[in-house]
């Protein structure tokens, strides 16, 4: 059993101590890991989808959910776990039109220099390929992309609105997203590697592939001969494809130098590189905001005030694993939980009662962070 299996069966026997779940949910992820059962996996996903969505459970079952859901992306990989829930490819059915994109772009929060490059960009490739049709000159860049940063500042979210964009200006014949981690790419025997690489990019053709943390490829334990062999594959993809297919890398800045050196002739795939900077505290606070507005939460005056100031507090204190958007969505599920334990108390709660996330329900989710401190 590798090493990803075995993290798997520990965060599962630990949901399953946290949720009294009587050695089901181990006896699921052991399925998975003995036999890769397709049942024991959709299985295992409802159960963690139940456990995280649940008003009653306690925060340490949803992260202890979270680590599992963590824990079975690592075993399989992101591709073979959307084959395994989705296994028939969905036609692309996004028909928003190109200002559509270009606003939901905009709409952002924060990113502002990201969002200037890649409207560059996309004015940029639009241009050159009209000049192409009017039999002028036109610079043959490619079109694939490197995005640098910490986790949670939107990398994934534009780089989905890249494909959509880049499909409705003729760039892309489908435009539809295909994520996936070091284990869609590198398999465990010499000679498999590339033809894991090339069913990917059989699949991604017409779309954009993201690889996140795509210096794990050079990583792992046999980055000798497996890392290798996976990044002259995709390598020689990059080149073969780049009139249909857009391939992102991303990851942690220092770390991405490192890849780009360990692969001649890879860095010279990529003429864009965007950095996406670590939100701030009015951004954060912005974030949880549209967070709650959509999920038909509102924070009062003194609860936002509270929120800031750990906002500030967070980022002041903040070290190269920041989590950014992340930190915020889990502190939205905090919140959210806290106040469904006050709310519950309360004798036929009103609508008002319901939505509202109030300074107590902050002091409460302060209290845990500092005790796990």
């Amino acid at each position: 059993m590798n090493k990803y299996g075995q993290a798997l069966l520990k965060a599962a026997s630990k949901l399953d101590a946290v949720t009294d779940a009587c050695g089901e949910i181990t006896r699921l992820a052991s399925a998975i890991v003995t036999d890769g059962s397709r049942t024991a996996t959709i299985a295992l996903l409802k159960r963690i989808s139940e456990t995280v969505s649940d008003p009653k459970r306690k925060i340490e079952a949803a992260r202890a959910a979270q680590l599992v859901n963590s824990s079975l992306i690592e075993f399989y990989g992101y591709s073979a776990i959307q084959e395994i829930c989705k296994p028939q490819e969905e036609a692309n059915t996004d028909t928003r039109s190109l200002q559509e994109l270009l606003e939901e772009l905009d709409a952002l929060v924060g990113l502002e220099k990201v969002k200037h490059k890649v409207q560059d960009l996309i004015v940029y490739q639009k241009v050159q390929k009209m000049r192409r049709e009017k039999n002028l000159y036109s610079e043959k860049s490619t079109m694939h992309l490197a995005f640098t940063g910490n986790p949670g500042t939107g990398k994934t979210t534009v780089a989905r609105i890249v494909g959509r964009i880049y499909k409705q200006i003729g760039l892309l014949s489908k435009g539809h997203f295909i994520e996936v981690s070091r284990t869609d790419l590198i398999a465990g025997y010499q000679g498999q590697t590339a033809l894991k690489v090339k069913k990917v990019i059989e699949q991604a053709k017409g779309g954009v592939l993201f690889i996140d943390e795509a210096y794990s490829i050079t990583e792992n334990d046999h980055s000798d001969s497996y890392g290798r062999e996976c990044l002259t594959e995709l390598t020689k993809a990059l080149e073969d494809y780049r009139d249909d297919l857009v391939v992102i890398v991303a990851g942690y800045t220092e770390p991405m130098k490192s890849f780009f050196e360990s692969n001649p002739g890879l860095k010279s795939r990529f003429n864009t590189f965007i950095e996406f900077e670590d939100y701030g505290p009015d951004e954060l606070d912005e974030i949880l905001v549209s967070i709650c507005r959509k999920n038909d939460y509102c924070l009062d005056e003194e609860a936002k005030k509270k929120i800031h100031l750990y906002f500030e507090q967070q980022t002041a204190s903040k070290d190269a694993n920041f989590a950014n958007g992340r930190l915020v969505r889990n502190l939205y599920d905090d919140l959210v939980m806290n106040q469904a334990r006050r709310v519950v108390r309360l004798d036929n709660p009103g609508r008002e009662e319901l939505s509202t996330i109030k300074a107590e329900d902050i002091v409460s989710v302060l209290h845990q962070i500092e005790g796990a401190v």
